[in-house]
């Protein structure tokens, strides 16, 4: 398996206070990861650092495009990141609210259009060709997640649940390689988390994505995760198989509790 992303010895520090240290990990193409760890292990802040939003202190992080380019992405902006291959979710929804169902979509898929000023001023046959391009990939990506006959509605007036898949929906249309998903069965009800795992496991497939998630739900994480890392105090504590998580000391004393053994 060709590797996808590979962080070595990142470390992060706020005045003083080390968040995240010496963290490294390799995510292969294709795989369906999972990172763990209590409230307050530094899970988002490793996420802020494999998306651009903080610049790692020390250590580097490598990643490779569809086209197996290497790019030192470390120092990149989240705008250039996401234009080589990386979207990702967030813990708290970032919608633009106040716009449409559509309307989010659609300005993701900003980054792919062809035509130039000249084409939109004169309202040249490139520009209807980019227009309808864009709404016919809105529309299937909407129809995905069966939100696409809410797609004239804001985006604030949606169910929760329904939020949730229209952020993943347009971290899609950036046509990611890399999909970071930060807690994306936060506030789901058992339903809403057991059709989040199908769909997850189908656009992993469907998208031909790598994809590292965040989650607190066990449920989710030893259900759809191939490999799952735990993080404590800003360090990695284990690394394996779900099976082998379930049953580590150290995971279960920090983390899972006791409990963990006779799930």
């Amino acid at each position: 398996m060709n590797v996808q992303l590979k962080a070595m010895d990142i470390s992060i520090v706020f005045g003083g206070l080390r968040a995240v240290s010496d963290f490294s990990c390799d995510l292969y193409q294709g795989e369906l990861a999972g990172l763990i760890g209590p409230n307050g292990a530094g899970k988002t802040t490793v996420f802020n650092m494999l998306s651009g939003i903080y610049t790692p202190s020390s250590g580097d992080i490598s990643f490779w495009d569809r086209k197996g380019k290497a790019h030192e992405v470390g120092k990149m902006s989240p705008a250039r990141l996401n234009r080589i291959g990386v979207a990702r979710t967030f813990q708290n929804i970032r919608l633009f609210s106040s716009l449409t169902v559509e309307d989010n979509v659609r300005i993701a898929l900003h980054s792919q259009r062809t035509e130039n000023p000249l084409d939109v001023l004169f309202r040249l046959p490139r520009f209807y060709a980019d227009e309808t391009r864009m709404i016919e990939r809105t529309g299937e990506l909407l129809a995905l997640f069966k939100i696409d006959h809410k797609k004239h509605e804001l985006a604030r007036n949606l169910p929760y649940g329904e939020q949730r898949k229209l952020e993943i929906a347009r971290a899609l249309a950036a046509n990611p390689s890399l999909l970071l998903l930060d807690e994306p069965a936060a506030g789901m009800n058992p339903q809403e988390t057991g059709d989040l795992m199908q769909l997850i496991s189908f656009i992993r497939e469907e998208f031909h994505l790598t994809i590292l998630l965040i989650e607190h739900d066990m449920r989710l994480v030893m259900g759809i995760c191939e490999r799952i890392l735990v993080l404590d105090y800003g360090r990695i504590i284990a690394a394996g198989l779900p099976g082998e998580i379930r049953k580590n000391p150290a995971v279960i004393k920090a983390y899972l509790g006791e409990e963990a053994l006779n799930d």
